[in-house]
C-alpha cells in the first residue's frame, strides 16, 4: 500500500487523538486469531480487518447455514453450505487487501491448538461450546497469550480478556477457569438453538471484544482484564465485576504440552443415545395412535407445531404431570434435542415400564427435513 492510500484508508484513526500513524503501525505488524466464523466471530473480523490488522488467522470447520444469516452478517443466501472460513476469508480481503489472512478449516483440538495458536499474538475466542472455550483458555495459559473472551446468553452478553496483566501484585493474571472452574453439566445450560438470540447482540459483543485487540494492540484505553463486563441489551445496562485468582482454577488444567495434548475436553460428535430416534421415524411416528408425542419446551418457544397432535408439558412440569402420559409409547422433543433426552431419561427413572424416546437433533431440524416448514 502507498502512502497516501495509507493515510486515505486509516484516516479517521490517524486523526484520532493519541491513536497516529504508531499505533496504526501496531496494528499492521500485529497477528491475532478469531476461533469461531459464527455470530461474534464475525463482527469481530470485520473490525479486525477493517482497523488494519496486519494478520488475521480465523478457525472454523462449519458451514454457513440459513438459520446463521439472521447474526452472522458477514455472509449471504449465496452462501449457504459453503465453508465458513472460505466465505470470510473472500469478504475480508476484499474489505481489506493489504492485510494477510489465514484459514484453518478444522475444528480446534488438544492435537492441533498449540500449533496454531503459537504463531499469533492475541486470541480471540468466539466460539459456542464450553469444550472449545475451556480448550482455548488453556492452550493460551500455557503458551502465555492474551485472551479475548465474549459469550451470549438471549438477551445479555459478556466480555472479558484472560492471561493479561494489568496489575502489580497478582500472582498470576486471571484466567477463564479462574470465573468457572469447571464445565456445566450437559443439561445444566442452554444453547443458542435451545434459548434463542437476537442478531443484534452478538453484534454489539463483537464490536466489544475487537475494541479489546485494538486497545491491547495499540495500547490506547484501558483493557477489561480481570473484570467481567456484562451488557443486556433490554436496557442497555452495563455492569463490570471484579475477579480474582481462584487457588484451586491451576490443578484443574494440564500443567504442561504434553498433558494438554493428552487432556480429554469433550468429543467434537456425540454418540448416538439409544433413547434418541431419528427425524425420519419420528416422522412416521406422528401418524401412529398408539403414540403420544410431547413438546417439553416452554409453551412461549417458537415455532408452535400444528402439524401433529401433541402435548405441552415444559420440562420443569414434567415430573409433576408424569401420570398424564398412561401410553406406553412416548416421543419427547424440543428445540434440539438436549432437553428432550434429559425428559426421556427422567421419565424412564420414574416408570421402566414406559417406551421413552427423544426426538434427534430437536423440532428446529425435523422441520427442516419437511417440504412445508410451519
Amino acid at each position: 500500500m502507498n502512502q497516501q492510500d495509507f493515510y486515505t484508508r486509516y484516516q479517521r484513526q490517524l486523526s484520532l487523538n493519541g491513536f497516529g500513524p504508531v499505533a496504526q503501525q501496531k496494528l499492521q505488524a500485529a497477528r491475532v486469531l478469531v476461533i469461531g466464523a459464527g455470530g461474534l466471530g464475525c463482527p469481530v473480523l470485520q473490525y479486525l480487518c477493517g482497523a488494519g490488522v496486519g494478520t488475521i488467522g480465523i478457525v472454523d470447520d462449519d458451514v454457513v447455514s440459513l438459520s446463521n444469516l439472521h447474526r452472522q452478517v458477514l455472509f449471504n443466501t449465496g452462501d449457504v453450505e459453503r465453508p465458513k472460513v472460505i466465505v470470510a476469508a473472500e469478504r475480508l480481503q476484499k474489505l481489506n487487501p493489504d492485510i494477510t489472512i489465514t484459514t484453518y478449516q478444522e475444528r480446534l483440538s488438544n492435537v492441533n491448538a498449540i500449533r496454531i495458536i503459537a504463531h499469533y499474538d492475541i486470541i480471540v475466542d468466539g466460539s459456542d461450546n464450553f469444550a472449545t472455550r475451556y480448550l482455548v483458555n488453556d492452550a493460551c495459559v500455557l503458551l502465555g497469550k492474551p485472551l479475548v473472551y465474549g459469550a451470549i446468553a438471549q438477551y445479555q452478553g459478556q466480555v472479558s480478556v484472560f492471561n493479561y496483566s494489568v496489575e502489580e501484585g497478582r500472582s498470576r493474571p486471571v484466567h477463564y477457569r479462574d470465573l468457572f472452574p469447571e464445565p456445566p453439566g450437559k443439561d445444566e445450560v442452554q444453547n443458542c438453538t435451545e434459548a434463542g438470540v437476537l442478531g443484534m447482540l452478538p453484534g454489539i459483543i463483537g464490536t466489544m471484544m475487537a475494541a479489546e485487540v485494538v486497545k491491547m494492540v495499540t495500547n490506547i484505553g484501558k483493557v477489561s482484564a480481570g473484570e467481567l463486563v456484562t451488557y443486556d441489551m433490554r436496557n442497555h445496562q452495563i455492569y463490570k465485576m471484579r475477579m480474582a485468582t481462584n487457588p484451586d482454577a491451576d490443578g484443574r488444567m494440564p500443567g504442561t504440552i504434553t498433558d494438554f495434548e493428552n487432556f480429554i475436553y469433550g468429543e467434537s460428535c456425540e454418540m448416538n443415545d439409544p433413547l434418541e430416534i431419528a427425524p425420519e421415524l419420528f416422522t412416521q411416528w406422528t401418524q401412529r395412535n398408539d403414540v403420544i408425542i410431547v413438546d417439553v419446551r416452554n409453551s412461549d418457544e417458537q415455532p408452535p407445531v400444528k402439524s401433529f397432535s401433541h402435548l405441552n408439558i415444559p420440562l420443569p412440569e414434567l415430573a409433576e404431570r408424569a401420570d398424564e402420559l398412561k401410553q406406553r409409547n412416548i416421543v419427547l422433543f424440543c428445540a434440539s434435542g438436549k432437553r428432550s433426552l434429559a425428559a426421556a431419561r427422567l421419565l424412564q427413572q420414574l416408570n421402566d415400564q414406559l417406551k421413552v424416546y427423544s426426538l434427534k437433533g430437536g423440532i428446529y431440524n425435523w422441520l427442516q427435513t419437511q417440504s412445508s416448514l410451519l
